[in-house]
């Protein structure tokens, strides 16, 4: 609870704040003020989404439930806010690969979206052994 609590502060006041101040001391970037703080509180929205997910997906842990159908609505919205964080980067991607006279950065873009496909795709995977051992516990409570 505590971190969603930091990243709520951070969503409300550090971003929007770091955002003004380089407005401010670089007037010629100013113009991507609005559209890189959307981004950013947007991320972090993704970020909440997985932790508030997580938190329930550990309370049916704790209650015994895990192999239900209630664990995959959480897994879910795992996988989309997943997938909703890895298509906004796509964008900012295409967007700086266009844009930037120099490697570094599109090449730094890059492997951040390879490194969030590869975290949506093994969580596509524990999605699919949750359905396996669902399947299996549900099997097993039928011949028991």
């Amino acid at each position: 609870m505590l971190l969603f609590g930091v990243l709520v502060v951070f969503q409300v006041m550090s971003l929007p704040g770091q955002f003004a101040y380089m407005a401010e001391q670089n007037p010629d970037l100013a113009h991507l003020r609005w559209p890189l703080t959307a981004v950013s509180v947007f991320w972090v929205l993704c970020v909440q989404v997985v932790i508030v997910s997580i938190w329930r997906l550990l309370t049916l842990v704790k209650n015994d439930r895990i192999f239900s159908d209630a664990a995959f609505a959480w897994v879910d919205a795992i996988v989309w806010a997943i997938v909703a964080a890895w298509v906004v980067l796509l964008g900012m991607s295409i967007y700086v690969v266009i844009r930037s006279p120099e490697p570094g950065l599109p090449l730094l873009f890059f492997l951040m979206l390879v490194g969030v496909a590869v975290l949506g795709l093994l969580m596509v995977v524990m999605r699919a052994l949750l359905r396996q051992a669902t399947t299996l516990q549900t099997d097993m409570q039928a011949v028991i």
